[in-house]
């Protein structure tokens, strides 16, 4: 990949202090930094001669310390520091000088990664514009090579979940198997991701009870305390719930978001991941067993008025609507607006991943979300944009009929039983994982599809949600300041 790449042409095996001369910038788009810190650098981003004093005195004397510069050539480096150091120029044109420098510039992490699995065995010059675009189209961005980059990627990205503990590191797998995902879909070539979500299953089900305890800046970590950690950050705000969003249909539709200035972050939907859990309690500031109706949708509205005014919001304040028309009035500092259209691409869905990408790049495409954010921002709103949970692709069992207690959801991942009496029976006959109860009634017990499997007819390959995996559990929370994009 390009950090290697980068790190095997600096020749910093040979050294243990290397001074990187980085006028590009690169390191902020491909953050090549990491290798070197793999290969036990210290790593230190130059800002004065004093300040490196102070801090690195000593161990730039001493043999055997590795320590890795980040500068600007414009920059004063001193004598001793140039004489002590290999200096190494980070350029795109010195990394792939037979390739047209502008056309290269252009190419985000990934694209350098995939450049970096052909680019050793060129050997042709093609430093016009017209041989580098059709290098890249017929070489870089090839489906065999693209195949060969998902796969390498997956089986590292297999070997960190399997080392995942705290729940940030699922957060950068779930955005880091999503951008996987989204390429699959996108170059036609499977990428097979599942032991991932096999992995964060047994995560879920020794650890999803202890999340409550966490408190971060960054996100609410559940969305039970999303109406908590919103109305702390901000003083007016709306947040805009897109059902059924995932982490894969984010990645697609962040590239409609140019021009405004967002944070990105994570949060766990409740578990069963279903609109009338999950949504509820987003909305409503609860635990599934907190809930006035956990299975059914009616109380939704009743729940988020009841939020807002015991975080101390008059009636007049608080807006509920549905729908990119939304408008609230000029009283009103805590409002929520519920999304369906891609929920509704989910139940719909005939295409697998492959229909989702297409039908949310649409989506992207018509800026309706884009639209009514900017609206929202323009009147002063900070804008909240995340999801009751997402979705994933599964293969039906068959379909299971007048079992269990009935639940307001177009979800078959999961069935909820009261004093069932074969529920030892339908776990053997379909490989049904036993949910622990963590935030639910206890009076019900909760049966959950096995990764992959849903109760849709037999055979059957279908989008859907309910059930414990990443792509499900994971979902988006987008945080857009007011301050930040209005001058």
């Amino acid at each position: 990949m390009f950090e290697d790449y980068v790190y095997e042409k600096s020749s910093a095996q040979y050294t243990d202090k290397i001074l990187l001369l980085d006028d590009e910038n690169l390191n902020n788009r491909a953050d090549y930094i990491s290798a070197f810190s793999a290969h036990g650098f210290e790593i230190i981003c130059y800002t004065d001669d004093l300040s490196f004093r102070i801090e690195y005195e000593e161990k730039l004397k001493n043999h055997g310390e590795k320590l890795a510069i980040i500068a600007h050539s414009d920059q004063y480096i001193p004598y001793d520091v140039n004489r002590r150091f290999s200096v190494y120029i980070v350029s795109l044109e010195e990394l792939f000088p037979r390739l047209y420098p502008e056309t290269v510039k252009e190419l985000d992490k990934v694209g350098l990664d995939l450049l970096c699995e052909v680019y050793p065995t060129n050997f042709d010059d093609l430093r016009k514009k017209h041989d580098t675009d059709l290098y890249l189209r017929m070489k870089v961005y090839a489906q065999a090579n693209v195949k060969a980059y998902l796969t390498k990627e997956a089986h590292d990205l297999v070997q960190k979940a399997s080392c995942c503990s705290r729940y940030v590191e699922w957060f950068a797998i779930a955005e880091k198997k999503a951008q996987l995902d989204v390429m699959a879909a996108q170059y036609d070539v499977d990428a097979d991701t599942k032991e991932i979500n096999r992995l964060f299953q047994q995560y879920v089900l020794a650890n999803f009870g202890k999340l409550s305890q966490n408190i971060d800046k960054n996100t609410p970590v559940l969305v039970s305390k999303a109406m908590d950690y919103m109305h702390t950050y901000s003083d007016k705000f709306i947040v805009i719930v897109m059902d059924g969003m995932s982490e894969f249909d984010w990645r697609i539709i962040s590239n409609s978001f140019t021009g405004l200035h967002y944070e990105k972050a994570s949060a766990f939907a409740m578990i069963p991941s279903t609109t009338s859990v999950s949504r509820q309690c987003l909305l409503a500031g609860k635990y599934p067993s907190q809930l006035l109706e956990p299975w059914k949708q009616s109380k939704e509205k009743t729940e988020f008025i009841n939020c807002a005014k015991n975080l101390g919001y008059s009636d007049s304040q608080i807006g509920y609507e549905r729908g990119y028309g939304a408008e609230f009035g000029s009283f009103v500092r805590c409002g929520a607006v519920i999304i369906n259209d891609v929920d509704d691409m989910v139940h719909a869905q005939t295409q697998g991943r492959l229909g989702m990408f297409n039908d949310i790049t649409v989506l992207a495409n018509q800026k309706k979300l884009f639209e009514m954010t900017k609206r929202f921002i323009e009147s002063g709103y900070d804008v909240y944009i995340t999801a009751d949970h997402g979705n994933t692709n599964c293969i039906g069992l068959g379909k299971l009929m007048g079992t269990g207690v009935e639940v307001e959801t177009k979800s078959r991942r999961m069935i909820v039983l009261k004093d069932f009496a074969n529920k030892d029976g339908l776990i053997e006959k379909y490989g049904l994982v036993e949910y622990p109860k963590y935030y639910l009634p206890k009076e019900y017990d909760y049966l959950i599809c096995d990764v992959g499997d849903s109760f849709d007819a037999r055979g059957e390959d279908v989008m859907t949600h309910g059930g414990i995996t990443l792509d499900e559990v994971i979902v988006p929370f987008i945080k857009i300041k007011a301050v930040q994009n209005n001058g």
